[in-house]
């Protein structure tokens, strides 16, 4: 008894530890384990347009990078988007040629920065970001709609770490810019309500108040400088995104004008002091495609909301938003960051006048040409994330994540989900990360091994646009064994568009899931092997991810989540 006791003690440690690797492989096959998530984009208009020596390419950064800001420090260019209701917010990119960016960081990281509750639509949250620099410090102002309204943050390096924000009660409306002075004086711009009743739909003002930099408060009362858009009897509307510069003397406001549709157009005012009056210019709009044909080849759209930078050289250049549909006003890659020279030669500056197009390709600014970014954000292009360190930054999540729901460690080589019993159309936090699809035509991929260990358990990969428009190809669990499923949400309705069984010995090994998108079309496979594609349902209707059927503001993600029931 005494021999059996003491062999039993020196095996403790050996049962220990297999039941550990045991435990450990269940852990494997019952959390969802993703390889690789691989996406390609070829649009065929980058057949016949390429950057070369001398000239660049449009959008310059493709996909849902809307209402772009930028600004310049010595020789660098940094530049930030809109975020809307993802998490983290407000993605900024440096870039020293003012073509070739890579994202450093993500301005609005931690939940103290950003709370986007559940119940808050994904096109609401963070709205278009001033970027500014000022004396050795950098700052963001923006809104948080339907969340606290106008903050500003601030840091020292742009890659971060950025400030908590800090809260502008007194600024309303949407879309504040701020302007630093020649005299020492800053100021804060923003859309709000006009003085009185509006006086048609769409009715809105451009206000200015003067802002202490030494407390970040804002100083005595703001000021109407714009009432309704460049000319009121006309009824403009959605006068918004202000953006304040001094040129040869004189004070320059730009802002769109026209909503954020087909109609978006970009004017500006001038005034020999901050506080007004500004006086439109007789040829505004200084950028518009809305008076040109809808059935034009490869159309940009929607342009507006400009930003404008001035380079080392004394040359002028803007940003702004536009949209590539593929039919009418369908498009799902949202709103993107196009880049064009500015023609400041004259009183006013001039982006595009006449029946000139958006160009796909265009001269390079004169800077010098910085290397191709290790992640292309333009053109076509193939980027995979092995999951080997650190989320790539470009991963966004729907909303604030009230947990960390993604594991980089328990497996190397694999990025493991935590299930939440919180599905895509819950207006929650989803066990979701996605990226932006960012061309007309391509695909996404990845790998899994994942065995759902409750009726009602999936996890795969989705196309989404919001709670309430999306697809899902996902390994799932039924009453009658495991299934892969497509599935549809389309408005309040949920449709299993089509479900086969699987064999458990199959989830032993690789699972591969595959979206690919052309246009309005998109198909929907699985493989064993990724050689060998089944498809999964019928193509399906694209549409549904587009902003015309969707609403809101932003583009469609692709990306990878977990589910659970229980």
């Amino acid at each position: 008894m005494r021999l059996f006791l003491i062999l039993l003690v020196s095996l403790l440690p050996l049962l220990s530890s297999c039941s550990s690797a045991i435990n450990g492989q269940q852990n494997s096959q019952t959390s969802p384990a993703f390889d690789w998530f691989e996406y390609a984009g070829s649009d065929a208009i980058y057949n016949t347009v390429a950057p070369s020596k001398n000239a660049y390419i449009n959008p310059v950064i493709k996909g849902f990078y809307p209402d772009p800001s930028i600004v310049r420090v010595g020789a660098d260019y940094y530049l930030v988007n809109s975020s809307f209701g993802y998490f983290p917010g407000v993605p900024i990119f440096h870039s020293t040629d003012l073509v070739n960016w890579v994202q450093i960081g993500n301005i609005l990281e931690r939940p103290s920065q950003l709370h986007i509750p559940s119940g808050m639509g994904v096109s609401r949250g963070i709205f278009a970001p001033t970027l500014r620099h000022h004396n050795g410090t950098f700052y963001m102002i923006t809104t948080m709609v339907d969340g606290g309204g106008n903050f500003i943050v601030t840091a020292k390096n742009p890659a971060g770490p950025w400030s908590d924000p800090v809260w502008l009660p007194e600024v309303g409306g949407i879309d504040p810019d701020l302007f630093f002075d020649d005299n020492g004086k800053a100021y804060i711009l923003n859309n709000d309500a006009p003085i009185g009743e509006p006086l048609y739909d769409g009715h809105r003002a451009i206000w200015i108040r003067e802002f202490d930099l030494a407390t970040l408060k804002t100083v005595g009362d703001a000021k109407l400088i714009v009432n309704g858009g460049v000319d009121i009897t006309a009824k403009p509307v959605w006068i918004e995104g202000p953006h304040l510069f001094k040129n040869k003397g004189a004070y320059y406001l730009i802002n769109a004008e026209g909503g954020t549709s087909v109609n978006h157009s970009q004017v500006v005012f001038k005034a020999q002091s901050p506080w007004g009056p500004y006086i439109p210019w007789e040829n505004n709009p200084i950028l518009t495609q809305r008076h040109l044909p809808s059935d034009r080849a490869n159309p940009v759209t929607s342009v507006g909301h400009v930003d404008l930078v001035q380079t080392q050289h004394g040359d002028w250049w803007a940003v702004f938003l536009g949209c590539r549909p593929y039919k009418d006003n369908y498009y799902n890659t949202g709103r993107e960051t196009f880049l064009l020279p500015v023609d400041w030669s004259g009183e006013y500056p001039v982006i595009l006048s006449g029946d000139a197009e958006v160009p796909y390709h265009h001269q390079r600014p004169k800077l010098a040409a910085s290397q191709q970014p290790a992640i292309a954000l333009s053109g076509n292009f193939i980027e995979r994330d092995e999951f080997d360190s650190a989320l790539k930054l470009y991963w966004r999540k729907v909303r604030t994540p009230t947990n960390n729901f993604t594991d980089l460690t328990s497996q190397k080589g694999k990025l493991v989900l935590t299930a939440k019993n919180t599905d895509l159309s819950d207006f929650g936090s989803p066990a979701f990360i996605a990226r932006a699809q960012q061309h007309l035509t391509g695909s996404a991929t990845t790998k899994l091994v994942y065995t759902p260990p409750h009726v009602g358990d999936k996890a795969g990969i989705a196309a989404f646009q919001n709670d309430e428009y999306f697809y899902a190809l996902t390994v799932t669990k039924n009453n009658s064994g495991v299934a892969i499923q497509l599935e549809k949400q389309l408005g309040k309705n949920k449709e299993i568009v089509a479900q086969y069984p699987l064999q458990e010995k199959t989830l032993r090994n690789s699972l591969y899931l595959k979206i690919e998108f052309n246009n309005d079309k998109y198909d929907f496979s699985y493989s064993t092997n990724n050689t060998k594609w089944q498809s999964v349902g019928e193509t399906q209707d694209g549409t549904i991810l587009s902003t015309q059927s969707a609403g809101g503001f932003v583009g469609a993600t692709l990306g990878i989540f977990a589910y659970t029931a229980h």
